[in-house]
């Protein structure tokens, strides 16, 4: 599985849903973000998630990449839902289920055999039977939870802001100026590190993942 890298995991479930239902999914999709925001507020909340993504693919609009390649005959049309977040499977679908049901209802509801977001053992199975396995899945800074990065960028900007306020003090004033900035910075400073198991399945592919990579060390030894 492909899905996860470091703290983050990538999903993506493709739908089907009826051709002539995508052209309303396209305007509830304009109308919710410019008028209604609201139904997404609760989505914002979640600091777990990286980002999150809906995305209306026309049955006629699949690559065709050579002309020996059939072409497609597709009954349906299908909605891509992309996201990263950080946390398991269960914690995820759980947050995002009790953070934007009316919303997840709105965006989902055209979909072929969706059951809405509540109950939740239905919206399991739905979306783990329409969930496509990531072929590779890369993370920048495997490490880093959202959270983290957004402390990053914060510090990054307050720091630029000390260095500018100490170029003319003494040494006592930079000393109270330097500690008053630890003081102030306190909750972005900590450190990164491993996340926790998610699960014994996870843990699994990442013993053969580490015994794939030696293995490839050690016949890359062998051949030089």
């Amino acid at each position: 599985m492909s899905n996860v890298a470091g703290k983050a995991y990538g999903m993506n479930v493709l739908t089907p849903l009826r051709w002539w239902t995508a052209l309303w999914q396209k305007l509830i999709f304009w109308v919710v973000v410019k008028t209604f925001p609201y139904f997404l507020k609760g989505l914002l909340t979640l600091s777990l998630i990286h980002y999150a993504r809906w995305t209306i693919i026309n049955r006629w609009s699949f690559p065709r990449l050579d002309k020996s390649q059939p072409k497609e005959k597709l009954s349906y049309s299908y909605m891509l839902f992309e996201s990263n977040f950080n946390g398991s499977w269960d914690q995820y679908i759980d947050s995002f289920s009790f953070a934007i049901p009316s919303g997840l209802d709105m965006f989902w509801r055209w979909n072929i055999k969706y059951p809405k977001s509540i109950p939740l053992h239905d919206f399991y199975n739905y979306i783990r039977f329409n969930q496509i396995e990531s072929g590779h899945y890369y993370n920048a800074y495997p490490l880093a939870a959202a959270n983290d990065v957004k402390t990053a960028q914060k510090l990054f900007t307050n720091l630029g802001t000390f260095q500018q306020n100490i170029a003319n003090l003494n040494d006592e004033e930079f000393l109270q100026a330097y500690q008053q900035f630890l003081a102030d910075n306190q909750h972005s400073l900590g450190s990164m590190g491993e996340s926790p198991l998610m699960s014994a399945s996870h843990e699994l592919v990442q013993e053969h993942q580490h015994a794939n990579i030696m293995m490839a060390r050690a016949a890359g030894k062998q051949e030089a």
